[in-house]
């Protein structure tokens, strides 16, 4: 049974079938699978989730792209959610430089927010790293503290920045990229980041695996991301999906 670390079942592209979807989840390999907030009312979404199906967990918080819409009563219903049954991070929150939704100054202003958010309710933070890694690394840094830690999601950057990370208390999380056949430095952090610090996802609908790139992505498609690193690594399936689910337990406290 796998986990899925990372997938948007509270996205508009499974409005038709989301309810058979997360019934299937089991029937379907996955044991649980946490559901981020892009913006405040996804958060909301994703939190109702987690009180309705037993295999969803939940995280509360504004994707960069949203950065522009926040303030500080969105923060205060963040506070406020992070209290409800199964919410167990605070995300997805970070810089995406790619698409630039958002102006620079106000992703980075909202990404330390909610770091210090994240801080002061002491829980995990999940974080979207794109296009972006020395302004991420340089916040995390500079916003570290005891007790600091959580998940970089669809993990793109190098193993050398992907082991700071690890040293700052956070996971690193592989997603379908690491299945494309071009994908040298996912690969190589498939291969050289230690099998502790290693979590999967899909980031369902998006980013989807061989072979099934191109599709909506769903959190099934988990266990080609796992086949993948064990491939890599030339280990067990099952000691990937044993390992990476057991590294999920204990970041979340659920062990």
């Amino acid at each position: 049974m796998l986990i899925d670390s990372h997938a948007h079942l509270n996205e508009e592209r499974f409005d038709e079938d989301r309810e058979y979807l997360i019934n299937n989840l089991t029937k379907n390999g996955v044991e649980l699978v946490l559901v981020p907030g892009y913006d405040l009312e996804s958060s909301k979404t994703s939190a109702a989730m987690a009180k309705k199906y037993s295999t969803i967990y939940a995280a509360v918080g504004t994707h960069p792209h949203d950065a522009k819409d926040m303030n500080e009563d969105t923060l205060d219903i963040y506070k406020v959610l992070a209290f409800e049954d199964k919410v167990i991070a605070i995300g997805e929150i970070g810089l995406d430089y790619h698409y630039d939704n958002s102006p620079r100054d106000v992703q980075k202003k909202w990404f330390r927010e909610q770091i210090r958010l994240a801080k002061s309710l002491d829980m995990p933070y999940i974080v979207h790293d794109r296009e972006a890694h020395e302004d991420i690394i340089n916040i995390m840094k500079d916003e570290l503290y005891s007790g600091a830690r959580g998940i970089l999601h669809c993990y793109s950057g190098s193993v050398e920045m992907a082991r700071e990370f690890i040293k700052m208390g956070f996971m690193i999380s592989l997603g379908g990229p690491v299945t494309f056949k071009n994908a040298k430095t996912a690969k190589r952090v498939a291969l050289e980041i230690p099998l502790e610090n290693l979590l999967i996802e899909t980031d369902a609908p998006y980013m989807a695996p061989e072979p099934n790139r191109g599709k909506r992505n769903e959190p099934s498609y988990v266990r080609y991301v796992a086949e993948e690193i064990a491939k890599i690594r030339n280990i067990e399936y099952d000691e990937v999906v044993k390992r990476t689910n057991a590294n999920f337990k204990k970041l979340f406290a659920l062990v």
